[in-house]
């Protein structure tokens, strides 16, 4: 006879908390599109620098020498509509750019460290977004959808992948103090219709509890046991949902959560850490926001060598007096104080990180990317600030199969539009997913009757920028 559950049995196998309702969300098909033989990898991680605010292309990699001539004049072309619509002359850049390393890359002076790798980035110029608006730009970038509720990028490369390393997440998002989400909230970080455990998980970097709760408020025999009896719970549930894969995988997640407690301790603590490696990300740093991000780049690293697949980077804001905490490269004003401030916080921690990966031999097998959601117009916001321009701006990569000392694409002389090789989010996530060695279309979750994607129905891989 078919068993009924009544309020005794419900009582019963909800004892250990609603923790398991949760599981309703992961119910579902667990694709077979995942477990695909890779193509031809040429990664195995990717480290994800993001920019939350809207770097301007124009001071930093992308020079327009021409707007020196036309400088405190009217943009001589039309001005399109900008969030803000409070637009100015043309502003040329403050700061001086200088071609480097055998490639001759420009680089602006607010990224001297960086400068040093140029023969190890492919700056793609022709960078575009199709929204103007800092949440929606933000989850166009980590989504390829302008809203919540679709997996991350870093979701989607935990699902295509899989873990290297059972005793942490596939997908890590480090904070600093002083740093927060950017506009969209965590959420940006979600797995949205996929399994929930591609979620990114949130380490904040500098806490002496990285995770709420990973030091164990118990002996291990006694957390031991809890967990036993818990499992119990678990099987018998698995059992009546004959075998559900995604139970199965929800139940080695709170494994995976047992075991952090000593895998994420043991990876903070960089004791470890020679004093010559850590002056090389700059956690010496004077300025404690350079060294706060130093703490995150150095973390990545450490992420990466122990298999972890995605890890995405938070600027910090706090004390930096320009731009907003979510996104602060946001310069509507004072821009050449708030990206000189910027760039100082992350520009020897990016590059001691690609140094660090290049000596260790890491930087062949991980991709390394910056951007972030738009760039900014050549003409002002205000006497001294710049809005927010969408139509054509500048990310790179590095790495993991990268074809280094590479510039793609073009914006136009005053670097408002694309003029050479447009692009958007899906040809760069194809072009991650592709070295990953996942093909982007096959790459599917089937949800509400449709095979979803990372690139939706669009994308195509950048191959002159892979080596």
């Amino acid at each position: 006879m078919k068993h009924i559950l009544n309020r005794r049995d419900m009582l019963t196998r909800c004892s250990s908390g609603f923790g398991l309702l949760a599981l309703q969300g992961m119910l579902g098909s667990q694709s077979a599109q995942a477990a695909k033989a890779l193509v031809n990898p040429k990664a195995k991680s990717v480290i994800f620098c993001y920019m939350s605010g809207g770097a301007s292309h124009i001071d930093t990699f992308d020079p327009k020498p021409i707007l020196k001539k036309y400088g405190g004049k009217p943009m001589p072309v039309k001005i399109e509509r900008t969030q803000f619509n409070k637009n100015g002359n043309v502003f040329p850049s403050p700061f001086e750019f200088k071609q480097w390393g055998q490639s001759g890359i420009p680089v602006s002076s607010i990224f001297p460290k960086v400068g040093e790798m140029a023969d190890d980035l492919a700056v793609v110029r022709s960078m575009t977004s199709k929204v103007n608006e800092h949440a929606q730009g933000n989850y166009a970038f980590h989504s390829g959808f302008p809203f919540m509720g679709h997996p991350s990028a870093g979701a989607w490369v935990s699902y295509g992948l899989g873990s290297a390393n059972e005793n942490l997440p596939s997908f890590v998002v480090l904070n600093s103090a002083g740093s927060v989400a950017p506009h969209g909230g965590v959420g940006l970080y979600g797995s949205g219709y996929l399994p929930a455990a591609h979620q990114g998980s949130i380490l904040q970097v500098d806490k002496p509890e990285p995770v709420r709760n990973v030091k164990p408020r118990e002996s291990l025999l006694a957390q031991r046991s809890r967990l036993g009896l818990i499992n119990g719970f678990d099987q018998d549930f698995l059992a009546q949902t004959g075998q559900n894969i995604q139970v199965e995988a929800a139940i080695k997640n709170y494994e995976t959560a047992y075991r952090m407690q000593s895998a994420v301790p043991e990876l903070c603590d960089l004791d470890g850490e020679s004093e010559a490696t850590k002056k090389l990300y700059g956690l010496d740093s004077a300025d404690k926001q350079t060294a706060g991000y130093a703490r995150q780049c150095l973390l990545a690293r450490r992420l990466v060598e122990r298999g972890v697949r995605f890890v995405e980077l938070s600027c910090i804001n706090e004390g930096i007096g320009a731009g907003n905490a979510p996104n602060p490269w946001d310069q509507h004003g004072a821009l050449e104080k708030g990206h000189a401030a910027m760039a100082h916080q992350v520009d020897q921690p990016i590059a001691g990180l690609l140094r660090d990966l290049k000596s260790k031999g890491l930087l062949d097998e991980t991709l390394v990317v910056w951007g972030g959601e738009f760039g900014r117009t050549p003409f002002s916001q205000g006497s001294n600030g710049r809005d927010h321009n969408p139509y054509g701006y500048s990310i790179w990569m590095a790495g993991g199969g990268i074809k280094g000392g590479t510039i793609y694409g073009q914006t136009d002389e005053f670097g408002y539009h694309v003029a050479e090789n447009k692009c958007d989010i899906y040809d760069l996530w194809a072009t991650v997913l592709h070295l990953l060695g996942l093909d982007h279309e096959n790459l599917t979750y089937r949800h509400g009757g449709r095979d979803l994607r990372l690139t939706d129905v669009h994308g195509r891989v950048l191959t002159p920028i892979l080596a």
